[in-house]
């Protein structure tokens, strides 16, 4: 049941209110202060609070701010005013309040505007609880690894989440470099808004300039109508860059742009629009060796690398395969309905000891193909036969797995 509270100085208007709203089914309590109101939202916790503007003591603009202000999960607030006061109750909406209602009430308006008032409540939550679901994901205690390098990694990642610095993260394809990038956005003061991953090798060139920075009508053929671009659409949050070694020239040149004057153009546009955007790039190219072959210009790999963070390849930090194997275990049990308990002696020393040129993303393939021919509940080597193949110089593995769909 809904919890409701009504806050008037007019006991009056507190009845008639109290009448409408519980014959609705929700649950209501009435307060006849706003030093009244807070201890009750103290005790029953309120979705909504209906206040009215002008009473004695505290009023309703100052009982708003100080919810907003002290509470975690503050009710969503509707303000009630007479006629002469509407525009007060306006600018009560700009600084947090979900609506008004104009006095005398009419029964039926109050109705829908709680109802709406109690759809926003429950929108907030579920953004609140995706908030929350992608931090736990993304948290910096959930990156698997206790080897030596990963621990050093991971000091970088809490050092640099909480400032706004550009970070550059190097490393091999499949060592994980977009879960560094959501790591350090998600465990930042920007982990609320937009997370935006762009794959710079993937898009075409004449495609890459108006996906970032958008387009006015009239750019080129067929630009029929505005086009919003991914910086503008990231507004507040984190752009993360992948392959950016793979920018053409042009675009490279934009993206200096955006680092140096924060500030972007659309494809045919003449207006400066602000972005405050954090840029997060990576690579697995040399780019002080693309600098010199004058593919990469050397201004913007400076703005990139204000911090470098190198992801070991999963060779240099084996302590850390058997966690990352019943990492996967676990999430392919979830997902497939399985009960694999583990991994047998024979087939984790087989694990531990491979190269992995794929690094983790071939380790998730491996284990996610084990888990679906696995009919024990136990991974032994025979599961994993059709994926490795004996190597004579080492008498163990050496996996073909080809790099399409197998990102992490």
């Amino acid at each position: 049941m809904a919890v409701v509270l009504v806050v008037d100085d007019e006991q009056n208007q507190r009845n008639i209110l109290k009448t409408i709203l519980s014959a609705e089914g929700y649950e209501t309590y009435v307060a006849s202060s706003g030093e009244e109101a807070l201890k009750t939202v103290r005790t029953y916790n309120p979705e909504v609070v209906l206040t009215d503007m002008k009473m004695e003591g505290m009023d309703g603009i100052e009982l708003m701010e100080t919810l907003i202000s002290s509470m975690d999960h503050p009710p969503t607030i509707v303000m009630m005013t007479a006629f002469g006061t509407i525009n007060t109750a306006i600018n009560a909406m700009k600084k947090g309040a979900f609506d008004y209602l104009q006095k005398p009430l009419d029964k039926d308006n109050v109705l829908v505007v709680v109802s709406k008032a109690l759809q926003m409540t429950e929108l907030r939550r579920k953004n609140m609880e995706l908030q929350q679901a992608l931090y736990d994901k993304f948290s910096i205690d959930g990156i698997i690894g206790k080897s030596g390098v990963m621990k050093e990694v991971i000091s970088v990642i809490r050092k640099v989440s909480h400032s706004p610095v550009t970070v550059l993260v190097l490393g091999e394809s499949g060592t994980g470099k977009e879960l560094v990038a959501k790591a350090i956005h998600y465990n930042s003061p920007r982990s609320s808004r937009h997370f935006t991953a762009i794959n710079c090798a993937a898009i075409p060139e004449s495609l890459l300039e108006s996906e970032l920075f958008g387009y006015e009508p009239g750019a080129f053929t067929g630009a029929l109508t505005r086009k919003i671009g991914l910086f503008e659409a990231t507004a507040g949050g984190t752009m993360f860059l992948d392959e950016v070694g793979d920018l053409p020239s042009m675009t490279q040149s934009k993206i200096l742009r955006v680092l140096q004057e924060k500030e972007i153009r659309r494809v045919g546009g003449r207006e400066a629009i602000k972005v405050d955007v954090r840029i997060i790039a990576a690579t697995n190219k040399d780019l002080e060796k693309e600098m010199k072959n004058g593919k990469f210009r050397e201004d913007l790999y400076y703005r990139l690398r204000v911090v470098t963070m190198e992801i070991p390849p999963l060779r240099d930090r084996r302590e850390d395969i058997p966690e990352l194997v019943h990492f996967f275990i676990q999430r392919y049990n979830n997902e497939f309905g399985k009960r694999i308990k583990g991994v047998d002696e024979t087939a984790m020393k087989a694990l531990v000891e491979y190269h992995w040129p794929g690094n983790v993303r071939q380790v998730e393939s491996v284990i996610e193909r084990a888990l679906l021919m696995c009919e024990s509940d136990t991974i032994r080597l025979k599961d994993i036969k059709s994926e490795l193949r004996l190597s004579p110089q080492q008498g163990l593995l050496e996996i073909e797995i080809p790099d399409e769909g197998l990102n992490f």
